[in-house]
This record gives C-alpha cells, sequence and structure tokens, in this order.
C-alpha cells in the first residue's frame, strides 16, 4: 500500500471520533455550567455534534482531523498521526513513518517561582490538596509555577527523565493544556507510596494527588487525559502491579475505562463516587 493510501486509509477511521473523547484526551476542561464548551490552550470552544467553534479565536471546523490541526497547530499528516496514536484500536496500527512526524521538541513552561504563592493558594484552598504534599512536590521539582502562575506538573519516563508536563490554570479562568512536545506514551506524573504494589490511573494530576490524599498506600499516575492503553500500561501490568482504572464518572470516562478493561481484564474499574476524584476530597 503506498504512503498516501494508507494516511487515506487510517484518515477514514479516525474522522469521526467524538469531538469530546478527543478534547478530554488533550486535557481540555468542560465547562462545569455549559458541558457543550470546553476550556483549551487555544480558548474557549463549543461542541455541537461533530462540529466545534472556538469564540475566543472567532473560527470553527468539524470532524476530529479539523479539531487537533486547529488546537495543536499542526498539518493533515500530523493530525491523522496523533488520533491513531492515541485512540489506537484494532483497525488502526499507526506507521513508524507517520509517528516520526509527531515528535516535536519538547518546551517546557520557565520556573518563576514568584508564582509558586498562587498555585500553593489555588491547590490547598480551591482543590483541597494537603500543603504538605504540594510543598514536597515543589522541593523534588515536579511541580513549578510558570510566567503566568500556571501550576506545571512535570510528566517523567523511564530513569526519572522529563518527558513532558502538564498545565493547569490557577485563576478563576479555567484552563488545562499539555507542555508542546510533550509525549504521554513515554511516561506520567505519579505520587506514589514506595510499599505500595496498587496502581490507580487518573485522568490528570489533580485527581492523582487527590485520590493519594484520601488514600496515600497506592501509586496514583496520571495519562493527562483519558486514554485507555498508554505504551507503558502493559509493563506496570507485568511487573505485577494490581491496576485499578480511576477515571473519571462520565460518559467519557466509563468508555475509556471499558476498553482499558476490555484490553486489560486484569485491570479493574474503581469509579470515583462524585464526578472526579478531587469533588470526592472536597467533600471529605
Amino acid at each position: 500500500m503506498s504512503r498516501f493510501k494508507s494516511i487515506r486509509k487510517k484518515a477514514a477511521l479516525v474522522r469521526d471520533i467524538e469531538l469530546c473523547q478527543v478534547l478530554k484526551q488533550m486535557g481540555s476542561v468542560s465547562d462545569k455550567k455549559d458541558p457543550a464548551k470546553w476550556h483549551t490552550g487555544q480558548g474557549l470552544l463549543s461542541v455541537n455534534g461533530q462540529k466545534f467553534f472556538n469564540w475566543t479565536k472567532n473560527r470553527g471546523g468539524g470532524g476530529a482531523i479539523d479539531l487537533i490541526i486547529h488546537l495543536h497547530q499542526v498539518d493533515f499528516i500530523q493530525a491523522v498521526a496523533w488520533l491513531d496514536e492515541h485512540f489506537a484500536s484494532p483497525e488502526i496500527h499507526t506507521l513508524n513513518e507517520e509517528k516520526t512526524l509527531t515528535h516535536t521538541p519538547l518546551v517546557l513552561p520557565k520556573s518563576h517561582p514568584e508564582g509558586l504563592p498562587q498555585i500553593i493558594r489555588y491547590l490547598t484552598s480551591n482543590r483541597c490538596l494537603p500543603q504538605a504534599l504540594i510543598l514536597s512536590l515543589i522541593d523534588t521539582g515536579d511541580l513549578y509555577a510558570d510566567d503566568q502562575a500556571n501550576a506545571v506538573f512535570l510528566l517523567r519516563g523511564k530513569g526519572k527523565i522529563v518527558v513532558g508536563a502538564e498545565i493547569r490554570g490557577t485563576t478563576n479562568k479555567i484552563w488545562h493544556a499539555l507542555a508542546p512536545g510533550s509525549k504521554k506514551n513515554s511516561g506520567f506524573f505519579y505520587i506514589k507510596s514506595d510499599t505500595s504494589k496498587q496502581v490507580v490511573i487518573c485522568e490528570s494530576a489533580i485527581d492523582a494527588l487527590s485520590y493519594y490524599s484520601l488514600n496515600p498506600d497506592c501509586i496514583a499516575i496520571s495519562t493527562a487525559g483519558a486514554h485507555p492503553n498508554p505504551h507503558w500500561l502493559s509493563s506496570l501490568i507485568k511487573r505485577g502491579y494490581r491496576v485499578f482504572c480511576g477515571f473519571d464518572a462520565d460518559k467519557t470516562g466509563d468508555l475509556m475505562a471499558k476498553q482499558m478493561t476490555a484490553l486489560y481484564p486484569v485491570i479493574e474499574r474503581l469509579r470515583p463516587e462524585k464526578h472526579d476524584w478531587n469533588d470526592v476530597l472536597k467533600l471529605r
């Protein structure tokens, strides 16, 4: 099969992926007052079926490929490869030649210590996370503030090498994104008990920290968006960990959890009693 025909076939498979699933996978946050609206790194989007409109940029489009092109600022082939990688199924197999097109350099936000008081205040007061836990992450360098006082949570891979970052807004403007070039399949943000053999997989760094705050005898991992089959997951299972899927209690979280447990029957579903683990923490 020629490269052109292969890309065209792959595009046909990923084009109709639900936009809400794509936005979740990217780490975008749905508006609590209007679930049709999403807060993204490119501004506020409205979704209607397979159509979207960016109110901040005054631009719209349709389909999963178009959405990735718009939000990631990439070309058609790169968008198809990204969707192929993050929504793998038995019918979708990423070609090595297309994978190389998605390997953009990692660009981490610069650290601005003067923003630390804001992120500490947000994470402890708004998110109800223990201050001692937040300070320990700052001490290890796994959490820092950027020049906009956003909270930056580092993703680490083999040898604790930094492979990306989750970025969370800490003001009234809801904002959640990944640092450009982040490789979620190569690593993750995590917090752990050194002796635990129980892994709980969550959708975000804040959810992982929330679950750990409630149940510290665990290893809490963030997939930075609901993803049913990150490349590192099988190795955790092979190492003998008991793995739980703690994705959000919503349509996308349930669907991604169902796909994950179908791929790995040893994984157990651990559904939060509220929408997510941070909501559960706030009630304690």
